[in-house]
């Protein structure tokens, strides 16, 4: 007759599976995907506050920035490869490293980069804008916002942006030269950002590659503001949005 398993030898076996998983999970989020959440306005209208996000973490290769527990990002990459310019990614902040952010490449290294009226310009090349029409802020319905299709010069990409109207601040800047290893990100939501039109310690400044965790790929759902993973009673409070490619 088979002697039924002891209760430490159950335990044990029930450890060894949560170890195998919590390993195969950790090495899934730090070599290949890992989920986020949008915790601000500054990439308005294509990301909100509340979505759930997927970031690749293999379409520019493995840092330091890549591992989960936020350690510093150290130098270089491991199979590093440039970000093109329009990809939104996920970074860590130069200063901070502890907190994830997220905004979209427009600068790349060697790139001359200027915002003049709240036009961009790479190298003296205008991103075209086409109006869209009037929008509003998810985060501040109250107020009017234009949306603008923005293009980059090379023609092949495109995106929306929020612009409130002239004269806000961030909307003019000097000549910004990227320097090599880094890049320049701005918000889409463009005068509701800190991003790389200021120094690090109140924007992004320049954005170091060793920083870059990975490419944002597609928004997996969209939660309401208040909800969260510990209330449970918010769990079905959701805004509509699934399985959004992001562009």
């Amino acid at each position: 007759m088979t002697r039924p398993p002891s209760l430490r030898h159950e335990a044990v076996e029930i450890g060894r599976v949560v170890a195998v998983s919590l390993a195969l999970a950790m090495t899934w989020s730090t070599l290949a995907y890992q989920p986020f959440t949008i915790p601000s306005a500054s990439m308005e209208p294509g990301l909100i506050e509340g979505d759930y996000l997927v970031v690749s973490k293999w379409a520019y290769g493995w840092s330091g920035a890549s591992l989960p527990l936020a350690p510093r990002p150290g130098e270089g990459r491991l199979l590093g490869r440039h970000p093109a310019r329009g990809d939104v990614v996920v970074f860590r902040h130069p200063l901070r490293p502890d907190e994830p952010w997220i905004k979209r490449v427009i600068g790349l290294p060697g790139d001359r980069v200027q915002l003049r009226a709240g036009q961009v310009f790479v190298n003296d090349l205008p991103f075209a804008r086409t109006a869209l029409g009037s929008g509003r802020s998810a985060s501040d319905p109250d107020r009017p916002a234009t949306r603008l299709r923005e293009t980059a010069p090379e023609g092949t990409r495109s995106w929306i942006t929020h612009d409130f109207g002239p004269g806000a601040p961030g909307d003019d800047t000097p000549v910004m030269v990227v320097p090599d290893g880094q890049y320049l990100v701005l918000g889409d939501n463009r005068d509701n950002s800190l991003d790389g039109r200021w120094p690090p310690d109140v924007g992004v400044g320049f954005l170091p590659a060793a920083n870059l965790i990975g490419r944002a790929e597609i928004v997996v759902a969209s939660w309401k503001p208040g909800a969260s993973l510990w209330k449970p009673w918010t769990w079905f409070n959701l805004q509509g949005r699934w399985f959004t490619p992001i562009r």
